[in-house]
């Protein structure tokens, strides 16, 4: 038992270093100055705090990301800062209220495609947001990237992002002078330098925001996309964790605790918080199982927080520009995007549609019209619904109709048991979308972790030559030697 609790606790340290540099940008970014660095890190302590404690997905972190930051931005933007802590807290109820109505089931009906073009646009929106730090300081953006590439490879053991900070802040306190003005020829490769500057150093403290009829009713839209898009991103990371744990998140619970997390983090003046990815997955390869690691995060980054200002004020913020653009790098879907071109069509049109729409337009417009088009592809594609589980006797089932993002949820959680041995038939899969593959190659990937003989037989042609053409290479032989062993 103690060294259960001790494993979640360091994996909790290892969480905090990561989170660090990611709360701290996200914040400047959201806010636009240098107070944001602490509006960052309350969001990324209190709602990192709250959220694992109440929420349905074990290990999962809760901070500031790139969706939830991209519309506080806005909110701060159109209605002040004191304003949007009141949004965050009436996003926080939102969300307990679609955890009660027992909205998180609709998750599953949110197609693979929907999801890539989505988190693609949120890039393209971070990296364009920090064009002007890379207009201005292109050497030290430069030179983050490089640094934290390189680190990633050859230093294992510490945060990329937050050896990049460490090194690259200390390393213009000695050469700042001779890296401003820097030009080749007619082009000029660093103009200016900017840093945070200073920050006020307190301990956070509750504030019951000002309740005023006109400011709520004004707040009440921003508030709902707030919600919204809180809900899929940490609705989607639960779906990440289920992928990598072999578990199965409970959606309903985890929207409850996303929305204490955010209305805690609201009353403390921190930024509106979601379910990170790549803050999970770290957690989760550390070794933290349970919410005591996720917990534990957050209480660390509480305890950096004081006295941090003295030393944040140095930080550069085209450093933090450096860190940002690289974790949106990181946010698009590379996989599908070289698959592509052997990629169903309207899926294609899908993931480019939703794209384009986050961009240009709004980011809750660009969910409803992925969804949209992905059921006018269905229809097109197909008069049957939902696809449906037939158990033909002992451990052997057949799959029928349809198997589309509409009905995968169902599908694979009625297959997931306790099984040692299953046999499942194919030859009466009508047509597979791209989500329907995905979640077909990930069957077979945990069957595969969790000792499941696992035998698929009559593959239809249209059906063999999509799972072939959209698995990786350890995928394809994990599915040569499930279709052998029943051949």
């Amino acid at each position: 038992m103690f060294q259960r609790i001790m494993r979640e606790i360091l994996s909790g340290l290892t969480v905090a270093v990561v989170a660090l540099p990611l709360a701290i940008a996200f914040g400047i970014t959201a806010t636009g100055t240098s107070e944001g660095a602490l509006v960052g890190l309350y969001g990324a302590i209190f709602a990192g705090f709250f959220a694992p404690l109440f929420g349905g997905t074990p290990a999962q972190v809760t901070g500031p990301t790139g969706p939830i930051t991209v519309v506080a931005t806005g909110v701060i933007a159109d209605h002040g800062l004191d304003a949007a802590f009141l949004a965050f807290v009436m996003a926080g109820g939102f969300q307990i209220l679609f955890g009660l109505c027992r909205l998180g089931s609709l998750i599953r009906y949110i197609p693979h495609p929907v999801v890539s073009g989505f988190m693609g646009g949120i890039a393209l929106i971070i990296i364009l947001g920090e064009l002007d730090q890379v207009e201005k300081s292109f050497l030290v953006v430069a030179g983050t990237i490089v640094l934290m590439f390189a680190s990633a490879r050859v230093i294992k053991s510490i945060p990329a992002s937050l050896l990049a900070l460490v090194v690259m802040t200390l390393l213009l306190r000695l050469v700042d002078s001779w890296v401003q003005g820097v030009r080749m020829g007619p082009v000029p490769l660093n103009t200016a330098i900017d840093y945070i500057g200073k920050i006020p150093e307190s301990i956070p403290s509750f504030a019951v925001p000002d309740l005023g009829g006109s400011q709520l009713l004004s707040l009440l839209l921003p508030a709902l996309s707030i919600a919204l898009l809180g809900s899929i991103d940490s609705l989607l990371t639960s779906v990440v964790m289920d992928n990598i744990t072999g578990q199965r998140h409970r959606s309903n619970k985890e929207l409850i605790g996303q929305g204490i997390g955010n209305a805690a983090s609201g009353l403390f003046g921190g930024l509106a918080s979601a379910g990170a990815t790549v803050r999970s997955v770290v957690n989760v390869r550390s070794g933290g199982r349970t919410a005591l690691s996720a917990a534990t995060h957050s209480v660390i980054l509480l305890a950096l927080v004081v006295g941090l200002g003295a030393v944040v004020q140095y930080i550069p913020l085209a450093v933090l520009s450096g860190i940002l653009i690289l974790t949106a790098v990181g946010m698009f879907d590379w996989e599908s995007l070289r698959q592509a071109h052997v990629s169903p069509r309207g899926d294609v049109a899908v993931m480019f549609a939703t794209m384009v729409v986050t961009v240009l337009v709004d980011l809750t417009v660009a969910v409803a019209v992925g969804v949209g088009l992905a059921l006018i592809v269905h229809v097109a594609k197909s008069r049957r619904r939902k696809a449906s589980i037939v158990h033909d006797g002992a451990d052997t089932y057949r799959i029928e109709g349809p198997l589309s993002f509409l009905s995968v949820d169902h599908v694979f959680a009625k297959l997931r048991n306790d099984r040692s041995s299953l046999s499942l038939s194919l030859k009466d899969v009508t047509y597979m979308d791209l989500s329907g593959a995905k979640a077909l190659l990930t069957f077979i990937d945990h069957s595969h972790k969790s000792g499941v003989k696992l035998g698929i037989k009559d593959l239809p042609p249209h059906v063999e030559n999509r799972l072939i053409t959209l698995a990786n290479e350890e995928q394809r032989d994990k599915l040569q030697t499930v279709v052998e062993a029943r051949s």
